[in-house]
């Protein structure tokens, strides 16, 4: 499917958001993006090469069109080349400082921490924003490259990092970091000698990365285990490569198929990456049928009544991944009977609470970790607002699943992760409008 590429910026006067008329069973087709987590850390990653770079699957979202622009500033020939395919000449670099108002929006700008320091052996960089979905601290980010040997210090809200050179060494990370695995892996490609990561993340966009970087030339091992270890190269030459698809935007859809009592088969996905999420679901008394069609893999996912009430704790890969217990909330805000959530990666991934309250939702909460969701036996409408990407999903579930009209603000949210969420979600079976108003 090749859409319009350019996002249209709206105005500070003017206002967008989802209207959604609740009700409708969910029925037909749909395929998946490429991943929005791996697509933000291969982008960057691909300065690391002496060459051009052209990146393919790429979904057409808001993160990936910021770091266009990032990369633009910085030098970097970045274009568009057909559909879903991006072009990444990075010879022109000649500014590593990356301190923009775009590079302060996004969280995954990060990643231009280890992909600058390792090419050129320099970096400065505006300490990134992104959801408010809890503490997410660089410190690990920040261990694993002054391991490799760099000079880091922050002023204000500015972190430099310098390396006259940057040599291999054995890292453990003090917490599993998806983040610091990624950043300190791209540092350590180019990395004089051999560097052992311990205690990493295994997320199947950390494993794309790992491919990624394998393809430009780079000898990375045991990327989804416990240990990772990289042998360094001088150089690195680029490389045409295909994302992975996107396993959250997958789970997403899964779960609104369940929420209204629909029937459909999800196309472009990996099933090995969504069993915690499969699991789950068929508890709930879902079917979830894996197939192969002969040029995707696909899943199938089909209920009929109300869901049983089950207990959710998010884990790293491969437990039920973080960025889903939104969406599975709203689920299960009309099982038959007490669902319990336990967050255990972000300490504020509540938020979306009061907003399913607000549709008759009953939800307690303690401590900012556990929730108890007590099924009723309908949600009704209202005007709810995203206070993230993934609690803007969530609401947009909600509503599909609500009797009367949803109004879902703070979409900008939302395109930060998820292309053409609501043609998507239109083409089977929903009724959902964005409205643009002055």
């Amino acid at each position: 499917m090749t859409q319009g590429r350019v996002f249209v910026k709206i105005s500070g006067m003017q206002k967008q958001w989802y209207s959604i008329n609740g009700g409708a069973r969910l029925e037909g087709t749909v395929t998946i993006s490429g991943a929005k987590n791996a697509s933000v850390a291969i982008i960057p990653a691909a300065v690391l090469a002496g060459e051009c770079c052209v990146l393919e699957n790429l979904p057409h979202i808001q993160d990936v069109s910021a770091l266009q622009h990032i990369l633009q500033e910085l030098g970097a020939t970045v274009d568009f080349t057909d559909g879903d395919c991006m072009r990444i000449d990075p010879t022109g670099i000649t500014c590593t400082r990356a301190v923009s108002p775009a590079v302060q929006q996004m969280r995954a700008s990060y990643y231009l921490l280890g992909a600058l320091l390792g090419r050129y052996g320099e970096c400065d960089l505006a300490l990134p924003g992104g959801c408010v979905i809890g503490a997410r601290p660089i410190d690990q980010h920040i261990k694993g490259m002054a391991a490799l040997g760099a000079d880091i210090h922050i002023d204000g809200s500015i972190l430099h990092a310098r390396a006259k050179k940057l040599v291999g060494t054995e890292i453990f990370f003090d917490m599993v970091s998806v983040g610091a695995t990624i950043n300190v892996m791209l540092a350590a490609a180019r990395a004089e000698g051999v560097t052992t990561l311990t205690n990493v993340a295994k997320e199947p966009h950390v494993v794309d990365v790992a491919n990624f970087l394998n393809m430009m030339g780079a000898s990375v091992k045991g990327a989804g285990t416990d240990v990772i270890r990289i042998n360094g190269k001088k150089n690195l030459h680029g490389c045409v490569y295909a994302v992975i698809p996107d396993q959250i935007e997958t789970g997403t859809f899964m779960i609104a198929a369940a929420a209204t009592r629909g029937d459909v088969v999800i196309k472009n996905v990996i099933p090995t990456h969504m069993e915690a999420v499969s699991a789950k679901l068929m508890e709930t008394g879902a079917r979830v049928i894996e197939g192969d069609d002969g040029r995707d893999f696909y899943l199938r996912v089909v209920m009929n009544g109300r869901p049983r009430p089950v207990s959710i704790k998010t884990l790293a890969y491969p437990g039920f991944p973080t960025d889903l217990q939104q969406p599975m909330m709203a689920y299960l805000t009309t099982a038959s009977g007490q669902s319990t959530i336990n967050e255990t990666i972000f300490e504020n991934r509540f938020n979306h609470v009061r907003e399913l309250r607000r549709m008759g939702a009953s939800i307690s909460v303690k401590d900012n970790r556990l929730a108890r969701v007590k099924g009723v036996k309908e949600l009704h409408g209202a005007d709810i607002y995203a206070s993230d990407l993934r609690a803007g999903a969530s609401l947009i579930i909600a509503g599909l699943m609500a009797n009367g009209t949803t109004n879902v603000h703070n979409i900008e949210y939302i395109d930060r992760g998820y292309e053409y969420l609501d043609s998507k979600f239109r083409g089977i079976g929903a009724s959902i409008e964005r409205v643009t108003k002055a």
